[in-house]
């Protein structure tokens, strides 16, 4: 609970995809990947084309605005692994660092994500990297400072912040789909992957209830709402959603 507490406090936690450009600049913990071949290798090639893809959408995005857009790095790591806060753990799930520009991610959290929560899919997966990538657009828009000088209650701030991130997925969806890359299958597994790491869906499976005033990530019906909002409209201003009652 401690570590939930400190990582909350400072990291906002025959396939078109195979299509995907780019690879995104990745770096591995020591003795998650193995050698060359291995399942969890393939894995971590797989994660860095949707990381690259991510990168130019965002990078054509910003550049209509006038801006750079800088690009994070993404850290595969199994258990624990240190971070610009200290050590993050698998516990917490994956998670964005501010101030290293960093998305971590321990490889069994995929795993996870199919068996436990039924998010099977290679689009669930791209799903949670445009996630964590929407908290690094944050983190370059200043969302995140403005956020802390709200005030008010911090978790319905934290709600905000991860439905905004929901949204910005969605907007790299929109430009996957305008390239002919996804279909509605595709769009299919993102939303039952945004609705299955909803914060009702985990606190009914791990505690039997579910406490409204505990949210962090939101609600499934929320998250379910902000991603397909980004995915059509494909605009950064449509996702606003501290504007949002």
């Amino acid at each position: 609970g401690l570590l939930l507490l400190l990582v909350l406090g400072y990291c906002v936690t025959g396939d078109p995809l195979g299509l995907l450009g780019g690879g995104g600049v990745i770096e591995t913990q020591p003795g998650e990947t193995g050698a060359r071949g291995t399942p969890a290798d393939e894995m971590g090639d797989k994660l860095a084309r949707f990381l690259g893809d991510t990168e130019g959408t965002w990078s054509q995005l910003f550049a209509q605005q006038n801006r750079e857009y800088r690009k994070p790095t993404l850290v595969l790591f199994s258990d624990e692994t240190p971070s610009a806060w200290g050590f993050g753990s698998a516990a917490v799930g994956p998670f964005y660092c501010p101030g290293d520009r960093k998305l971590y991610i321990d490889l069994s959290f995929y795993g996870d994500l199919a068996r436990k929560f039924g998010a099977p899919g290679d689009f669930a997966q791209a799903y949670v990297i445009a996630h964590e990538v929407g908290h690094h657009v944050q983190n370059l828009l200043g969302v995140f400072e403005r956020a802390r000088g709200m005030g008010g209650d911090p978790n319905q701030v934290s709600v905000r912040q991860e439905l905004m991130a929901d949204c910005f997925a969605g907007i790299w969806g929109h430009s996957a789909a305008a390239r002919g890359l996804i279909d509605t299958n595709d769009v299919e597994q993102g939303l039952n992957a945004a609705a299955a790491i909803g914060d009702d869906r985990i606190q009914q499976r791990t505690q039997g209830r579910v406490a409204p005033e505990s949210w962090t990530p939101g609600s499934s019906a929320d998250r379910v709402r902000w991603f397909p909002t980004g995915l059509e409209s494909g605009q950064i201003r449509s996702c606003d959603t501290f504007a949002a009652r």
